[in-house]
Formats: C-alpha cells, sequence, structure tokens
C-alpha cells in the first residue's frame, strides 16, 4: 500500500512538472523578441551591413517586435545568410530576455579578379562578388586561367600572411604556361616567380636580394628578378646600368 502511494505521488509530482514546464515553454514562445544583436566574428572590415543583416532576419516584418517567439525558425534564417555571397559562416539563436542574435563570419578576399565583371577570389579559392560597401585592398590578378585562378591561392594565401610581402606585392599575372610574375608597389621591377610552388624558400631569396639592393641602392637598376630556381636569385639589369 505504501509503495503504491509512493508510486502515486511521483506520478502526480512528474505530472505537475511537465505541466509547469510546458505551461512556461507556452508562454515563453508567446513573447515578443525585444531586439536584434549581430556580431561579426571576423576581423574584416563590413563587407555586409548590420541593416542588410536585420532585414534577412526578420524579411517582411516592420520591426523585430512584432515577431513572436513561437513563430522562428532558426533554421531558415540562417540559410537565408548564408545565401548571402558575403557571407562565409552564420548562426542564428534567441535568448530567454527575447534578444535574436546573429554571429556571423564574414568571406575574406585575398586577390581580385581582372575579368567582366571584376570579382574577388576568397580565402577559399571561391568566387565572391566586390562589395557595394566596401572594397579590400588586395593584389590584382590576371592573365589566363581556366579554373578562376583558384590555384594560385596557396600563393596569395602566403603573401596575405607575410607582412614584407603583402605590402610589396599589387599585382600576380599568371601567364598561359603557368608561371606567375608579381607587380611589385612603387617600382617597375618584374618579379618572375615561377610555378606557385616552394613558395617560403623564393620569398627568402627575394627579401634577401631586395635586402641587398636596397642597401647599396642598385635596386633601381633592375627591370626584372627571376626566382623560378629555389636555389639561386637571376636578376637582369636595366640597359645603360652597368653589367
Amino acid at each position: 500500500m505504501k509503495r503504491s502511494l509512493v508510486i502515486l505521488k511521483f506520478l502526480i509530482l512528474l505530472g505537475l512538472i511537465a505541466f509547469l514546464f510546458s505551461f512556461t515553454k507556452k508562454r515563453n514562445d508567446n513573447r515578443k523578441l525585444t531586439k536584434i544583436e549581430v556580431e561579426f566574428l571576423d576581423d574584416n572590415s563590413p563587407f555586409i551591413t548590420h541593416n542588410t543583416v536585420n532585414k534577412l532576419l526578420i524579411l517582411n516584418q516592420a520591426k523585430v517586435t512584432d515577431i513572436d517567439k513561437e513563430g522562428l525558425v532558426l533554421r531558415k534564417m540562417e540559410k537565408r545568410l548564408l545565401e548571402n555571397p558575403m557571407v562565409r559562416t552564420a548562426q542564428v539563436y534567441v535568448t530567454i530576455d527575447g534578444t535574436l542574435g546573429a554571429k556571423i563570419e564574414q568571406r575574406k578576399p585575398i586577390g581580385r579578379v581582372s575579368a567582366s565583371p571584376d570579382y574577388y577570389l576568397d580565402e577559399d579559392g571561391k568566387r565572391m562578388p566586390l562589395s557595394e560597401v566596401y572594397s579590400a585592398r588586395v593584389p590584382l590578378i590576371t592573365g589566363d586561367s581556366e579554373n578562376d585562378f583558384n590555384e594560385v591561392t596557396s600563393l596569395l594565401l602566403k603573401i596575405n600572411k607575410d607582412e614584407f610581402m603583402k605590402t610589396s606585392v599589387v599585382g600576380i599575372d599568371r601567364k598561359k604556361d603557368g608561371d606567375i610574375e608579381l607587380e611589385l608597389r612603387k617600382t617597375n621591377l618584374k618579379v618572375l616567380f615561377g610555378k606557385p610552388e616552394d613558395i617560403d624558400k623564393k620569398f627568402q631569396n627575394f627579401k634577401a636580394f631586395y635586402k641587398k639592393t636596397k642597401e647599396d641602392s642598385t635596386l633601381f637598376g633592375y627591370n626584372l628578378v627571376n626566382l623560378k630556381f629555389d636555389s639561386q636569385v637571376i636578376a637582369t639589369k636595366k640597359f645603360g646600368h652597368g653589367k
């Protein structure tokens, strides 16, 4: 008898807890949202604005306070954000106090391809359209490629991580044979890089050449530096600048 009474009390308590949970959930779902908070997880300049993200979240609603929490479908919101060509990852959530939050990681351009129209090459080696909000200062990519210049992604990533090369390189020209030629800032010196391989060694060789010729004021006497052979640097002087 006592055991039956204990079981009955347990079932009543369990039912009460379930009722309170359901009641609290229903009441919470019927509450209106209070505000939107958008957080950009990357350190890029904004290629997509907070206002654009807000519109993608609430769609045709006049304001966020018109939306019931019960009517939210967070996965659909995330899908809408991910369909924006400037967004790499997106996470949408709702807090207990009614805040609709979105954490956004933008795509990061590492090169700009000269085409019709121009487009960026992002860090994943994919096409990225230009932004109406912000223009990235990245090397201009020219030349020939059958796969949207994906083959130069590794070189661009290395340039972006090397402060000297990032400051110096303003252009990348891909030749028909696959060789790469670099264009430098504030000089007519061309750098024949060769294939995008042995990148670190070639960077090291070029920086050593640049430092030496800068120190003895002979840098501007050269018109071409050949880095195709990772064991040496072959430099060609301009006509009339000595042997």
